[in-house]
């Protein structure tokens, strides 16, 4: 069960190690009870002469924190139980990226079943440009060639990029294919859905050129 949200509203932004939710659940608890019982036990035993007790004693511990992995919990929850002591009854999780919340799905008490997606974080420190090529150009491009953006929201302002992939299919509309540009957004400043104007720099050797005059 879902006992707090602080992240509560889509598309706002969070950092990375930033809170998303609490959650309560009966089974980690346990778990973590199992944990500290296994720990008392192996720092007990850890000076047996008997065989095989000490490494039974280590062996349980380890599963059971194997087990604490398996559930999810963050290392840093792991860390404080070792060092306190003490089961908490509440979980904290942290965003894994900075991004935007695009999704959202974590409401206090709510019930999260397994294939519950809670968070949806958007990373858009990097973005992907889909760029309209037409077929007689086609065949000069390849994967890894160097890209310039520009945008009018933004005059002056060239974004740089490369080639990434470039899509099999063309529209029988516009005889034109996608090509998907690679392009580093640190600042966020292209936004989800803008128009972009893209220039790709090909070689093209060394050529005679003659004016139509």
């Amino acid at each position: 069960y879902i006992e707090k949200v602080f992240a509560n509203a889509t598309y706002q932004f969070i950092r990375k190690g930033q809170p998303l939710f609490t959650i309560y659940s009966p089974d980690v608890v346990a778990t973590e009870r199992e944990y500290l019982v296994a720990k008392k036990n192996q720092q007990q035993v850890a000076q047996s002469t008997v065989p095989g007790v000490a490494s039974s004693a280590s062996s349980l511990l380890d599963a059971a924190g194997e087990r604490l992995k398996q559930w999810g919990v963050p290392q840093q929850e792991i860390a404080r139980l070792e060092s306190t002591g003490q089961v908490q009854q509440e979980l904290q999780f942290d965003s894994p990226v900075s991004g935007y919340i695009t999704e959202r799905n974590a409401l206090p008490s709510v019930a999260v079943q397994p294939d519950m997606r809670l968070f949806t974080v958007a990373d858009l420190s990097s973005v992907w440009v889909q760029a309209q090529v037409f077929q007689n150009d086609l065949g000069r491009i390849k994967i890894g060639d160097p890209a310039t953006l520009t945008v009018s929201t933004f005059p002056g302002r060239t974004f740089r990029g490369r080639v990434d992939f470039i899509y099999p299919q063309l529209d029988t509309d516009t005889r034109t294919a996608k090509v998907r540009i690679v392009s580093s957004n640190p600042d966020q400043q292209l936004k989800l859905g803008m128009f972009v104007s893209v220039a790709l720099k090909v070689p093209m050797g060394r050529q005679l050129v003659i004016p139509a005059s």
